[in-house]
């Protein structure tokens, strides 16, 4: 079997309580609250792909120094906002004072007469106030303890609220470090089936049996009908590195998803797809005809004007 090596940094998850895959236009997912039309991981953005359609939306989460849950994804605060430094070394509170628009402004061009009162949202504040709003949580938080970001994560999503929807049955995490997901299992571990935090595979595993089908048209993937949820780029730059006995070949690949992975994967009646980094109506329509269950796309507004286009007439 070809050994996959990763050549590309991979960034990055529907209903989230349905047991049976539906063959339905795939949801709209805002890739960071729509990083292409709105300050990122922010709740105006949030708000705005709401506004433009978007059926959940994906945030990224850090730790901050007194241990509470903030939306942000870079590891120096220096990529987005006014401040530098890691998320790690100001508070929530302080973070929430920040620009967080610097980096979308100065990208668009867009001038401003005076500081922002755009700050980094906490995840409590996002959930307070979107209550019935479908979020993918990816953990992207590069210096923090595993098993004290998933007690984090617990305990503000276990946390109630007036009027809101709850907050795990409406939330999926997932993460390119299997460290917090197995984190995420330790806590889950001692949970009953109504308080456990849900989350998608791991990449590794995903990406894998992706490589299996495709490259070696093995489909070994479990058919227990557990609820599993995959997420992976449509479309994906890989690096093959192929064995021989007197040394190894490396090329160029493209690892993408075709009828007979999804079939694959698709043997488990309860297994969700989604695809990452759709942001043509190329790539919309081959997702869609796929069957995936959603797509994270960079521009909820973009989507709303597909979308409508490939409605019914």
């Amino acid at each position: 079997m070809a050994t996959l090596l990763l050549s590309t940094a991979f960034v990055t998850q529907a209903n989230s309580v349905t047991s049976t895959a539906v063959m339905q236009p795939p949801q709209i997912i805002a890739h960071r609250g729509g990083t292409a039309d709105a300050p990122e991981n922010t709740l105006p953005a949030i708000e705005k792909a709401l506004a433009n359609g978007a059926n959940a939306v994906w945030i990224t989460l850090q730790l901050s120094k007194d241990n509470v849950l903030v939306l942000y994804r870079p590891s120096d605060l220096k990529e987005l906002t006014n401040k530098s430094g890691k998320v790690s070394d100001y508070t929530a509170a302080q973070l929430a004072q920040v620009d967080a628009t610097v980096g979308y402004n100065k990208k668009h061009n867009i001038v401003t007469k005076s500081a922002s009162n755009v700050g980094i949202p906490t995840l409590d504040e996002v959930l307070k106030k979107f209550p019935t709003t479908i979020f993918y949580l990816d953990i992207k938080s590069p210096d923090a303890d595993p098993a004290t970001f998933a007690k984090a994560l617990q305990n503000t999503l276990t946390e109630a609220s007036k009027g809101e929807d709850s907050r795990l049955a409406r939330t999926r995490v997932y993460s390119t470090n299997d460290n917090y997901l197995n984190a995420l299992d330790a806590v889950n571990q001692h949970s009953d089936n109504a308080h456990k935090i849900q989350r998608f595979e791991s990449r590794d595993f995903t990406r894998t049996q992706l490589a299996n089908i495709t490259m070696d048209h093995k489909c070994e993937l479990p058919t227990d009908n557990k609820e599993r949820w995959y997420g992976l780029e449509l479309h994906r730059n890989v690096e093959v590195v192929e064995k021989y006995t007197l040394g190894e070949g490396r090329s160029n690949a493209i690892l993408s998803w075709d009828k007979e992975a999804v079939d694959c994967f698709r043997k488990n009646r309860n297994a969700h797809i989604i695809f990452f980094g759709i942001n043509t109506p190329e790539d919309y329509n081959k997702a869609k005809e796929l069957g995936a269950n959603g797509v994270m796309v960079d521009s909820p507004e973009l989507f709303k004007k597909i979308t409508n286009e490939n409605q019914p007439k």
